[in-house]
């Protein structure tokens, strides 16, 4: 379906699959390892407009890294030639079939020519001074006054980028918290269908048995954390406003995303922190005991 933007890289296929060549390209990979984990040619695919955004994505990569050649280079004007995309989307807007079109002969003029500049691997330096350590419980006060408190329940670093994972918990008062009082609130999250049977569902997603039993029935989801992420260098310059009061031991599996939203200032925290009810109206957020993602 047309679901994807009308660029190159511009939709989950697309850059799962570039961005998927380029870190293991940057992480060191031969050619060998690289083509077989991401063939141009696929033995099996869900249709052809899915198969032209995976072959596209992948010729880019290719081209950049200087794995492109007459035999690929063919290969990838034969499924562009089948107009798959440019079909797809004339039955939704004919403005952007013409766009498609337009950026597949830009790209179609772009890899027939050799590649003179070859990317080069690149290194990303890794954070290893952390702020504050994962499963973290961090308090801060809110413009009123009131404590609030998060969990710092994973530290994400991906191609040099360190962010911290910080969720809600529920918690404001006009004393500082304790870890006993944390250990008995809620946490905030939400459910994400599975497109799998429960068997494979709970093998993927270890601790997902406790959301289940906690909900009731025989429901098949996944669970990810309602996150507000902070990078490192933002966090750095409001640090000073957050105290750590202890650790929660959260379950491993269970650290995935929900939701997910980038925030650089302490004046944003505040804004949720001071209003979670609206936030948990607005964006369909649940409550879960602190009980049931955790280990003891």
């Amino acid at each position: 379906m047309a679901t994807d933007g009308t660029k190159i890289i511009d939709g989950d296929t697309a850059h799962d699959t570039y961005w998927g060549i380029m870190d293991l390209f940057d992480s060191g990979a031969n050619f060998d390892l690289i083509l077989d984990e991401f063939p141009l040619y696929q033995k099996e695919y869900f249709d052809d407009f899915d198969n032209e955004i995976y072959v596209t994505s992948c010729g880019l990569a290719y081209w950049e890294i200087g794995l492109m050649n007459s035999e690929r280079l063919e290969y990838i004007k034969e499924i562009i030639n089948r107009e798959a995309c440019i079909k797809e989307w004339s039955n939704y807007s004919e403005k952007e079939a013409k766009s498609r079109k337009n950026i597949l002969k830009r790209y179609l003029t772009k890899i027939e020519k050799k590649n003179k500049k070859i990317r080069k691997r690149k290194k990303f330096r890794k954070i290893s001074n952390f702020i504050f350590t994962e499963n973290s419980v961090l308090t801060f006060r809110l413009s009123s006054g009131e404590y609030a408190v998060t969990a710092c329940v994973k530290i994400d670093q991906y191609r040099g980028s360190c962010n911290y994972w910080l969720v809600p918990i529920m918690y404001k008062s006009s004393m500082k918290p304790t870890l006993l009082e944390i250990n008995n609130s809620e946490i905030l999250g939400r459910t994400i269908q599975s497109g799998f049977s429960r068997e494979l569902t709970q093998a993927s997603q270890p601790g997902i048995e406790n959301i289940w039993n906690y909900v009731g029935g025989r429901p098949n989801f996944r669970f990810g954390f309602a996150i507000q992420a902070i990078e490192h260098k933002d966090f750095l310059n409001i640090k000073r406003q957050f105290e750590k009061i202890g650790e929660l031991n959260i379950i491993e599996g269970l650290k995935e995303i929900g939701s997910l939203e980038y925030i650089d200032t302490y004046d944003r925290y505040d804004g949720i922190y001071s209003n979670l009810d609206n936030t948990i109206k607005a964006f369909g957020y649940k409550k879960y005991p602190i009980q049931i993602v955790t280990k003891e």
